[in-house]
């Protein structure tokens, strides 16, 4: 049986409270109780005693959830970083961290309706055309966590998110940038780097060029990757950031990200070549490269490269020689353009890149210079002959 109590203030005003038993708690078997306090008649804490006692009675007191959508938020997100890599939940919760939770943390999640999620997606539309789809799909992931956690309603409009018009962008006028050389333009571009007296810089992007590697593979080759014998070059790691920025080194993405690529000789060379003199050049700075585990590409302190480091050697040599942009990812654009300008079918292109699908290949690969249209259009009149 609850009572009312008198009890005093800090600033010795009288206030009533009462406590009142809720049962058990069915989960811990423990019991539950409420405390009320802060009516500053007696009268108005009967009231209230009696109203919590009649809602008992009719079932138990209806608690709204004011869980906020940052907590939900990291009880979502626990369960997230089992399902994914490192890398790609380190990427995650910085797009929650400098984006979603900016619009969305401090707010009750059962409060968030459509136009809010509305009035978000088009300002991330206007400053991220090209990624603000991710922001909008994560922050949709958190609330179809809240409905099956129970913090919201499952109902036809709980998810606010699925209810909205999404943003499209317009068709660009003018051709899109061109991410990739032609053979002339790699040549011209080699020409620009000496091979005496820059030979890792020479070397590296020989690989990127030649073997169509992605950075982060590029810089977390060892030595003992390399089959000098076969020519080839085994990849089955990557070099990527981690939490808090990080640098980590992780497995390829997929099964097919692990593949085996032949060199040409050429290639083979330059890399003999750099391995000698990156043994000479270390013994110097006092650290034994002779182990087979030792990096290909490495600092000064023998250490992984910095993921910007390729980036900052091309867009100088770029700058330097007036060549046209791209970016260190153009070059593996350029290895497949040539494969296909070379008569490589579309599932040989797709090995050698290390795409789970052809699709993949189709989509990102499809660079035609015009000089091969040019070519194209050659073999359609030869072929017709009219």
């Amino acid at each position: 049986m609850a009572t009312i109590k008198q009890y005093l203030t800090k600033d010795g005003s009288k206030r009533y409270k009462f406590q009142l038993y809720l049962g058990v708690d069915l989960q811990t078997g423990k019991q539950k109780q409420t405390t009320r306090r802060g009516f500053k008649t007696k009268k108005e804490a009967s009231l209230e005693l009696s109203r919590l006692q009649l809602e008992i009675a009719q079932g138990g007191i209806k608690q709204e959830n004011n869980i906020k959508f940052e907590d939900v938020y990291k009880q979502w997100y626990q369960a997230y970083i089992n399902t994914v890599r490192e890398s790609t939940y380190a990427r995650t919760g910085g797009m929650f961290k400098n984006h979603i939770l900016v619009t969305f943390g401090d707010k009750r999640i059962r409060t968030i309706k459509i136009n809010d999620v509305q009035k978000a997606v088009n300002q991330w539309f206007k400053i991220a055309p090209a990624t603000f789809t991710k922001w909008y799909h994560y922050t949709s992931m958190v609330f179809d966590y809240a409905i099956k956690e129970g913090y919201i309603d499952n109902t036809a409009s709980a998810n606010p998110c699925k209810l909205i018009s999404i943003p499209k962008k317009q068709d660009e006028k003018g051709d899109k940038f061109a991410n990739f050389w032609n053979k002339q333009q790699l040549a011209r571009f080699f020409k620009c780097i000496d091979p005496n007296k820059e030979l890792e810089k020479f070397t590296l992007f020989r690989v990127l060029a030649f073997a169509g590697l992605r950075r982060g593979e590029c810089l977390a080759l060892t030595w003992d990757d390399i089959n000098f014998s076969e020519n080839t070059i085994r990849v089955n790691k990557t070099l990527t950031q981690g939490l808090r920025g990080k640098q980590i080194v992780q497995a390829p993405k997929t099964k097919k990200g692990r593949r085996t690529i032949i060199l040409d000789s050429s290639t083979i060379n330059y890399l003999k070549r750099w391995r000698t003199a990156q043994k000479q050049r270390y013994l110097m700075l006092g650290f034994n490269t002779f182990k087979k585990s030792q990096l290909v590409f490495a600092t000064t302190t023998n250490t992984h490269k910095c993921l910007n480091t390729p980036a900052k050697w091309l867009n100088l040599i770029i700058k330097e020689n007036g060549l046209t942009k791209i970016t260190v990812h153009g070059f593996r654009h350029t290895h497949a353009s040539a494969l296909f300008a070379s008569g490589a079918s579309i599932k040989e292109v797709q090995e050698r890149l290390g795409h789970e699908d052809v699709q993949t290949t189709m989509n990102v690969y499809t660079h035609v210079t015009k000089q091969q249209n040019k070519d194209a259009v050659n073999k359609l009149v030869n072929y017709l002959d009219f």
